[in-house]
Order: structure tokens, then sequence, then C-alpha cells
């Protein structure tokens, strides 16, 4: 039995000209898939983003009232609205607490909402509220720019 054989350099040459690349519309056609799945997942990327700073916010806002209950623990008070939550950071002079620490109740940190603003506080001295104005910075909102508040989160 004898085996035809092709030379290397002709097997190419026949293969290359047999050979057809992609037409204009099915180039087109794949990059709209591509698109297409790039927004869709585009979109569910960026709202689980959005979700995560909410989630976020909560966990600070639950993290503070854990520090101010201990900070009432030691001073018998939670810190005045004036005093703001820096009282949590450095001592209020020991007229305020004097058994304060002996170190910071929070980082410095911890009183930046998720988007970047400080956190507002509010204290008669017997209770507080902590409130983040969600991702619109302003009041009021609904959905992903809701203001959260630790009154609220107690519920």
């Amino acid at each position: 039995m004898k085996l035809n054989r092709i030379p290397a350099a002709r097997s190419l040459k026949h293969t290359l000209a047999n050979s057809r690349g992609m037409t204009l519309i099915e180039i087109m056609i794949v990059i709209a898939i591509i698109g297409g799945l790039m927004a869709v997942l585009g979109t569910t990327a960026f709202n689980k983003l959005k979700q995560s700073r909410v989630d976020n916010a909560k966990i600070q806002i639950r993290q503070l009232s854990d520090a101010l209950n201990s900070y009432n623990m030691n001073c018998n008070s939670y810190p005045t609205t004036e005093q703001g939550l820096e009282a949590l950071v450095k001592n209020p002079g020991t007229e305020a607490c004097s058994n304060w620490g002996p170190d910071a109740y929070v980082k410095e940190s911890m009183l930046k909402d998720p988007w970047g603003r400080p956190f507002m506080y509010e204290s008669d001295g017997g209770t507080f509220n902590i409130i983040s104005l969600g991702a619109d910075k302003k009041e009021g909102g609904e959905g992903y720019d809701k203001d959260l508040q630790s009154a609220e989160l107690d519920k």
C-alpha cells in the first residue's frame, strides 16, 4: 500500500488557501454578544458593590454603638452631641470622663461611613443615635440612598 505524502510546504499552502477569516458581520455579532454579557454582569456587580457599602455602614454603626456602650460603662454617660464620636478616639477630658481608656475605643477611620462622610451623632447623655446619610449623602432617600440610623437598626 502506497501512502500519498504531501510535502509540508504544499500542505501548509493548501491549508492557508482554504482557510477563511471571519466576516465583518460575524465579528459584529460576537462583539454584540460580549457587550450584552458585560452590561448584565456589570450591572449586577455594581449593585452588589452598592449593597456591600450599605451592609458595611450597618456593621460600622453597630461597632460604634458597642464602643459607645463601653464608653458609657466607663464614664457613666454617653458623649454629648458636642463631644461627638471623637470622644471614642481622644479623651474628652477628666471632667467628661475620669475613667476614659486607656486606649481609644475605636480607630479614627471608623468615624467615616463607607461613602467617606463622617457619621452624624446625637446624644442627650442617656441615649444616642448614629446616622449615615447613605449613598446620596443627603437626608431622606430610598434604596441605597436611604439614611441609616442606629435607632432603627436595633429594631
